[in-house]
């Protein structure tokens, strides 16, 4: 299996538990750390849509809680005719971990739609001067 299969799969069943009662869309989204584990999520809205976080953050939570601090690859995944790529908040989340050649997959149900990487995605996000420095500081 490639590792795009691999994440595809797990985005793909992430999304099937995807909490969406006030929209009905349902997204999934894997990343893969450099160990090559995968660590799957899915969107879950809230009545108070603030409060509710998307398929990618959810994802990055799972991988935070086993230690990993590294992406490598990305899939999200979505039914629908347009390409659901991460909204402008997880992008800057993926950069947190991930590097501007980072692959991200876009698929739909029946596979890839599109590649794009993470600084194709978010040209110009915001970084601190030496984040090394920040790295388990308090706010």
């Amino acid at each position: 299996m490639s590792s795009f299969d691999a994440l595809f799969a797990a985005a793909k069943a992430a999304r099937e538990n995807a909490h969406s009662p006030y929209s009905g869309y349902k997204v999934g989204a894997a990343v893969k750390t450099r160990d090559g584990t995968i660590h799957a999520g899915c969107n879950i809205e809230n009545a108070s849509y603030p409060e509710g976080w998307c398929a990618e953050t959810t994802a990055l939570g799972c991988m935070a809680v086993s230690g990993a601090r590294e992406v490598v690859e990305v899939v999200v995944v979505a039914d629908g005719e347009r390409l659901c790529t991460p909204c402008g908040g997880c992008r800057q989340r993926l950069a947190e971990f991930a590097g501007p050649e980072t692959p991200v997959h876009i698929a739909g149900l029946g596979g890839l739609r599109q590649t794009f990487t993470l600084g194709e995605l978010l040209p110009a996000g915001f970084a601190l001067e030496d984040k090394d420095k920040t790295e388990g500081a308090t706010s």
